[in-house]
């Protein structure tokens, strides 16, 4: 984990530094500026736009009862590729457009899931005693319990005094 932070904390902006006097270099002070902000700009347009369609995807997957897993790891890397988008740089720019672009994020939302999925262990609670209440059960099954509906005061209700009730 302390490489992976190295490079990101140290050799990325090194290297967003250079594209970024390059690109000045060849282009001039001004073009390179006005590309930095327009990329900022276009790239927190279409984040909103995705963002809310992904919203919508993670809205509707809860509604029909099913966990959206992929729907909010989409929406996370939409998130990524803003905050990437508003950084300044050519680099930054360059990935999180790519995150921006449907097919490209999807790429990268199964590779993440791949990834996190091998370093992730299911760990299950205690069972009760015949057995896990979850297992032999499919997602959105019914769990029929009995239960019983009290009526419990307030803290208002239990501070003042009740008048005795009449026969």
């Amino acid at each position: 984990m302390l490489p992976l932070l190295l490079l990101l904390f140290t050799v990325v902006p090194v290297v967003e530094l250079y594209l970024l006097l390059e690109v000045g270099r060849r282009l001039g002070a001004g073009p390179t500026i006005a590309l930095v902000l327009l990329t900022g700009l276009a790239g927190a347009w279409m984040a909103r736009l995705q963002g809310t369609a992904a919203l919508r995807r993670i809205q509707g997957e809860l509604a029909q009862g099913h966990p959206p897993g992929r729907a909010l790891l989409e929406g996370a890397l939409i998130l990524v590729a803003a905050v990437l988008l508003v950084t300044p740089g050519v680099l930054t720019d360059a990935v999180g457009l790519l995150l921006l672009v449907p097919p490209t994020r999807a790429l990268a939302a199964r590779a993440i899931a791949a990834w996190a999925g091998a370093r992730v262990q299911v760990v299950h609670g205690p069972s009760s005693p015949g057995g896990a209440p979850w297992q032999g059960r499919a997602p959105g099954d019914v769990i029929d319990v009995e239960a019983e509906v009290r009526d419990v005061p307030g803290p208002a209700e239990q501070a003042a005094p009740r008048a005795p009730e009449r026969p």
